[in-house]
């Protein structure tokens, strides 16, 4: 797990000062909460006297945390420990018992956790989505990410939309992301896609070699944006992948199929992957995605290009 990186472990609207939300990152567990001026704070979910998880705790009125097994209580930005019920005046708080804290950003709809408490926040990004959810899938991150570059339609769906078996682009990288283009079709019932040689609209995936976080765009044929999508697959523990996404349709759809979009909902990610599909998906767009990542991963750890220093 890279330590410089930043995961969108959660929706902000999922978080509250009301009751601490749990999540994973890998096999770190993470309490996230409001304190009393309305930021996220985010520690390790484990007291460090008995090991309880915090988030099975109650966030107090001046926003610390206090663990519900014995009521110790923590500051959420240092982690430090400033309460102990019972305890005498004239003791000192044990310094050891410390929580790990960790770094937190929230932009775009979209809270963000790194493992470094001391990293720089990312870049802001003020557009927030609309449409909003979070799956929790039965796969590991890395092969969740495969069958995304795949066969898209084993992990989700965009309303009328057939995605095809055919490639506009390969996998290559663009601006330090894995990007791909897929042809697809808009699904008609009464025009199997079989005997269908036209595939007027395409989807754009570019996804972050690290975080696994990623930019989906449907383009008409005059390749304008008809929806768009923001995915961050989280590893969680035991080779989970949390999925939580955000949506928008694009306001100028002239095409029928592009109108029909906005009626229902336009976009789901599956909690359940079929796997007897995916066992005999042969890898395609993903077979050097590996590769891919670690060329992207080990330059940006490395001393720059000259051409990188002269920009």
């Amino acid at each position: 797990m890279t330590e410089a990186a930043w995961w969108a472990v959660a929706r902000s609207e999922e978080i509250s000062a009301d009751k601490p939300h749990n999540v994973d990152i890998g096999d770190q567990p993470v309490v996230l909460w409001r304190d009393d001026k309305k930021v996220v704070r985010a520690l390790e979910d484990r007291c460090p006297h008995r090991r309880a998880p915090l988030s099975l705790g109650c966030i107090l009125g001046n926003g610390a945390i206090q663990c519900g097994y014995h009521g110790w209580t923590y500051d959420g930005a240092s982690g430090q420990l400033i309460d102990i019920p019972n305890l005498k005046s004239d003791r000192k708080f044990p310094p050891v018992y410390k929580a790990r804290p960790f770094a937190v950003h929230e932009d775009a709809g979209f809270v963000r956790v790194c493992l470094d408490a001391k990293a720089a926040a990312p870049a802001p990004d003020d557009r927030v989505l609309p449409l909003s959810g979070t799956s929790i899938v039965a796969l590991d991150q890395e092969h969740w990410i495969a069958a995304l570059f795949d066969d898209p339609s084993l992990v989700l769906s965009i309303k009328g939309v057939r995605f095809s078996p055919y490639l506009l682009t390969e996998l290559s990288e663009q601006q330090g992301k894995l990007v791909l283009e897929r042809s697809c079709q808009w699904a008609s019932p009464h025009w199997p896609a079989p005997f269908t040689s036209d595939f007027p609209i395409s989807l754009r995936i570019a996804t972050d070699p690290v975080t696994g976080e990623t930019d989906l765009t449907l383009l008409d044929d005059e390749f304008r944006a008809l929806f768009r999508a923001v995915l961050a697959p989280v590893p969680a523990a035991r080779g989970v992948t949390q999925v939580r996404w955000r949506a928008a349709l694009s306001p100028g759809r002239h095409h029928l199929m592009a109108k029909a979009m906005g009626i229902g909902t336009p976009f789901r990610v599956f909690d359940h992957v079929d796997g007897a599909a995916l066992r005999v998906l042969k890898p395609s767009a993903s077979i050097h995605a590996s590769d891919l990542r670690e060329s992207i991963v080990t330059r940006k750890s490395g001393p720059p290009t000259a051409q990188e220093a002269a920009a």
